[in-house]
């Protein structure tokens, strides 16, 4: 049987639009065999995924999404294989909680400012006992007609520097890689090309990755196209990273990000998930 990877999605649990165990179940449908739960600063989602992945006969991965900061920019940092119960990163989690519940609130109060009333209860409705993302500001603000994209959402209010747009002293970058590492896991910076960073400040970035612990960089994401992948790719050999693959799902509205939907890992880059054991 032909393994097929996928070491980035989220759930509920983040900002996500299935619940763990319905997660895993459209996973194993996409025919995924080894899957990671990678929530936006929690674990909270692992273990009800673990359950229906030991059912479904899937190799499932605890993983997680850190939101970190290097030279006053956010950098997602996925961790796989990690033991959520690891001190040092259960309490990262908690105090991640508290940080965006503040900073949800003082989103609120700038959207009150735009004459955008009832955005915190309907973020906190819809995010549970999850982590409350932008993602969430940007459904509350689609569905009361404030936008007609969640692009527009971000365009207009989310984004930095726009009228809703609230900045958040995240873990430091090498902090956040150590939580990860010392909790047994691979720290892999995520989708790379996002962060639109020229060829020097990503080799710097790489390399300060690289010195904190960093092992793996995602060389492919959903709608990647073979240029892109080249240079992720050329990334990962030239910084001697192991390459990782993941969807980064969160809901099946978009056709062109799917759970499994990935193209082939470049021959020549090590598989991250031969570092995990």
């Amino acid at each position: 049987m032909t393994e097929l990877y996928d070491l980035h999605c989220h759930s509920t649990a983040s900002d996500g639009a299935l619940s763990p165990t319905e997660l895993v179940q459209r996973a194993y449908h996409q025919g995924v065999t080894s899957l990671a739960l990678t929530d936006h600063d929690t674990t909270s989602g692992l273990i009800e995924a673990r359950l229906c992945a030991d059912e479904k006969g899937i190799k499932f991965i605890s993983g997680i999404e850190l939101s970190t900061n290097w030279q006053n920019q956010c950098f997602h940092i996925v961790g796989l294989g990690i033991d959520p119960n690891y001190p040092p990163l259960a309490e990262a989690t908690h105090n991640l909680q508290s940080m965006r519940l503040e900073r949800a609130e003082k989103m609120a109060l700038k959207l009150e400012k735009k004459r955008i009333p009832g955005a915190f209860e309907a973020v906190k409705k819809a995010a549970a006992e999850g982590m409350i993302t932008r993602t969430h500001f940007a459904d509350f603000l689609l569905s009361q007609n404030h936008v007609s994209t969640h692009q527009e959402a971000f365009d207009r209010y989310l984004a930095k520097g726009k009228a809703a747009y609230v900045s958040t002293p995240w873990a430091d970058l090498k902090l956040a890689v150590s939580w990860i590492t010392e909790a047994g896991g691979i720290a892999v910076l995520a989708h790379p090309l996002r962060y639109k960073l020229t060829a020097n400040w990503m080799g710097r970035l790489l390399n300060e990755f690289k010195s904190a612990g960093g092992q793996g960089i995602e060389v492919i994401t959903s709608r990647m196209n073979s240029d892109e992948i080249r240079l992720a790719a050329d990334y990962a050999t030239r910084f001697e990273l192991a390459g990782s693959v993941g969807s980064d799902f969160h809901n099946a509205t978009n056709p062109y990000v799917e759970l499994g939907r990935l193209a082939p890992l470049p021959d020549n880059i090590k598989p991250v998930w031969e570092l995990l054991g």
